[in-house]
């Protein structure tokens, strides 16, 4: 991933704008905001606030197109010889997390987005959302407040504000 991210900085450092740059790294499945958000002080030196802005959007992008279309284009998919085992690993991966979801409902959807680890994310939160029948509009509006969070979480640690707080009472 490390190879990914220093591929896209370098092709396209000398013709966009830092911050365009994360909202394209931000679009990205498994990296999403929070493989931005990381980079952005060190290879970006772009600042906190249009690193976060563009983070977020870049990673919310892609969400209406998959919470409306992924259940068309997975079927497209499965009647396909060459494609049909992608949809199918990709159900199989995002399920593992619906208990949750099933839990807390729309609440475990935001959790499940917000809390930056391996796994989860915009990304496969919607495609959660789709596959348990979760409206889309609400769906949308919990996994734009996790990825809100997500981003948050991550600006802090990446930017070293939460380290400098945490110095500040030692």
């Amino acid at each position: 991933m490390d190879a990914l991210v220093h591929t896209i900085v370098d092709g396209l450092r000398h013709t966009l704008s830092g911050e365009i740059i994360i909202g394209i790294i931000s679009m990205i499945p498994i990296l999403e905001l929070r493989g931005s958000i990381l980079i952005a002080p060190w290879l970006l030196g772009t600042k906190l606030v249009p690193t976060y802005i563009a983070a977020v959007i870049g990673n919310l992008l892609p969400i209406p197109f998959i919470l409306l279309f992924i259940e068309k284009i997975f079927a497209w998919m499965k009647k396909s010889k060459r494609l049909h085992k992608i949809p199918e690993w990709l159900e199989a991966k995002a399920m593992k997390h619906s208990d949750q979801i099933e839990k807390y409902g729309y609440w475990g959807l935001f959790l499940f987005v917000a809390i930056p680890l391996p796994g989860t994310g915009a990304w496969t939160g919607s495609l959660l959302a789709v596959l348990m029948g979760l409206k889309p509009k609400k769906s949308f509006l919990f996994i734009t407040l996790g990825v809100m969070t997500a981003g948050l979480i991550m600006s802090l640690v990446s930017f070293g504000v939460l380290n400098n707080i945490i110095n500040m009472f030692k």
